[in-house]
């Protein structure tokens, strides 16, 4: 049995969007049980055999600082739901609430792993192959050093490798071009110990790559600081709105426009399919000493119940330990880095 522990009061919507991609959830899951944390009456009627209630007295709210998370709500539902990952009664925890807030508290009450300075936010970005290209980090990390991004390398890379089944995921770093003399001096020195990583094998590192290349899905890890990552993914999240809009307007101006329209339908709907951002939901926070996935805030039952899916093969196939094991046989690297940091 998989425990999951699930923040209900996170996000935009109301607990009833969460409480049906549970339903759907646990119908197609037969060995998962949930842990639902939310304020009284939350659930309203809602029962299931395999569901548990958790009563908290606070909600963390998508405008509130880091600071008031913290110090003032230390029975919301989302503290409350990670806890139950570090005491051990859920294998991981799901949140669609306040990106900042979730990182702070998850940061504190599960800790970091040996070796790893900053946790990373890693989602996926649909592809021209139809599947998706893993990038990191997408908001946590603003200002990176060449040695934050080295570790989110290694972490994407178990990722991949234990969600994907890939033995050596490709590692991408993002510049303004492939060639090793362009981007800035912290991008170039970046470049250097990732090609050092990957002569030493804790990594399989392919080399710079643009902005492009994420939906090309030319490697299968895309690297680059927290400030560029969800910049890039609201613009794909923005590409998917617009041709969803174009589809409900049906193109209707004129009859020209109309004609376009039924002719290219088939296509633009396929399209909308891959692109949709609902198919991907579900972003790992990544160097912590226990698991919890990221749902989008304004997540549809169809969304939120894919970042569940993911949260669930995430335990099914160890990622953890797989993420502790790559970054114990690459600690002397990043040690090494670090150590270099601080001298700076």
């Amino acid at each position: 049995m998989i425990t999951l522990s699930i923040d209900l009061m996170g996000g935009d919507l109301s607990p009833q969007v969460r409480l049906e991609a549970c339903t759907q959830f646990l119908s197609r899951h037969p060995q998962a049980h949930l842990l639902l944390v939310g304020l009284k009456d939350s659930c309203g009627s809602w029962s299931h055999a395999r569901a548990a209630f958790l009563e908290c007295s606070e909600v963390v709210h998508m405008d509130d600082a880091v600071e008031v998370a913290m110090r003032r709500k230390k029975d919301s539902s989302m503290r409350v739901c990670i806890e139950q990952v570090k005491s051990g009664a859920a294998q991981v925890a799901v949140s669609a609430g306040n990106t900042g807030a979730l990182m702070a508290i998850a940061r504190y009450v599960l800790k970091t792993i040996d070796g790893i300075d900053r946790p990373a936010i890693a989602g996926q970005m649909p592809n021209v192959f139809g599947g998706a290209t893993t990038m990191l980090d997408l908001g946590a990390n603003v200002d990176c050093t060449p040695a934050h991004l080295l570790q989110f390398a290694v972490m994407g890379s178990a990722l991949v490798s234990v969600l994907q089944n890939k033995d050596h995921p490709t590692v991408g770093l993002l510049n303004i071009g492939e060639e090793a003399i362009k981007g800035s001096e912290m991008i170039k020195r970046t470049a250097e110990l990732l090609r050092a990583a990957s002569e030493a094998g804790d990594l399989n590192f392919y080399g710079n790559v643009e902005g492009n290349d994420i939906f090309k899905g030319t490697t299968d890890i895309v690297v680059c600081d927290g400030f560029v990552g969800n910049v890039a993914l609201k613009a794909s999240e923005g590409l998917a709105w617009m041709v969803s809009t174009l589809l409900k307007e049906g193109f209707a101006r004129n009859i020209f426009t109309k004609m376009a329209a039924v002719l290219s339908y088939p296509v633009l709907a396929g399209f909308k399919k891959r692109v949709d951002h609902r198919r991907h939901n579900g972003a790992a926070l990544l160097g912590l000493q226990g698991l919890v996935f990221k749902s989008h805030g304004s997540a549809d039952a169809l969304a939120f119940e894919t970042a569940l899916n993911r949260a669930y093969d995430a335990v099914q196939n160890h990622l953890l330990e797989k993420v502790q094991s790559q970054i114990s046989k690459a600690r002397t690297l990043l040690e090494a880095q670090v150590q270099a940091q601080s001298m700076h």
